[in-house]
């Protein structure tokens, strides 16, 4: 399977992970999940300021966050042709936010990045975290896919509070 990444970089934003780690996540979560189809995702590493603004303007709350994910196909939908690429979407991460955040959490930047990154795709997927059952199940998926890849320690007892407090507002 050939996925591809349009990932950009915006300007003064410094990448918790280099391109080809970004990628081997992606394929690692892609695969785990039994997409079978290519697959293109676009990812975005931006300032506090623009995801700020798309938290606005996509879902109606004025403040920095740190992913946010915008489905465009699903790799199952049947009107796509046999092996043509599903369009997945956009994942938007703000690394100075992660960063911040790891700290508070007691994770590197790499993992904390890495989780943030797990969580935007496993929404292009389908999952989410709206209802208790669903985070449960979405956070469950989570660690499994998180302890397949390499991090700095263990990711376990993902906890997706902060995601739920935004759900909430």
């Amino acid at each position: 399977m050939d996925n591809e990444y349009d990932i950009s970089i915006e300007e003064g934003v410094a990448a918790p992970l280099d391109e080809e780690r970004i990628c081997s996540c992606c394929d690692l979560i892609l695969r785990e999940e039994g997409v079978s189809r290519p697959c293109l995702v676009s990812i975005s590493l931006v300032s506090d300021e623009r995801i700020r603004t798309l938290n606005d303007a996509w879902r109606d709350v004025d403040r920095a966050t740190d992913v946010i994910s915008l489905e465009c196909e699903r790799p199952d939908d049947p009107s796509l042709a046999p092996n043509e690429p599903c369009e997945l979407g956009d994942i938007v991460l703000a690394p100075a936010f992660i960063a911040r955040q790891a700290r508070e959490y007691g994770t590197t930047v790499e993992d904390e990045f890495r989780l943030l990154l797990t969580h935007g795709l496993l929404h292009l997927l389908g999952y989410d975290h709206l209802v208790d059952d669903e985070a449960e199940q979405m956070e469950a998926r989570e660690e499994e896919l998180l302890a397949l890849m390499p991090c700095d320690a263990p990711i376990t007892g993902v906890i997706l509070t902060r995601h739920r407090e935004d759900a909430a507002e």
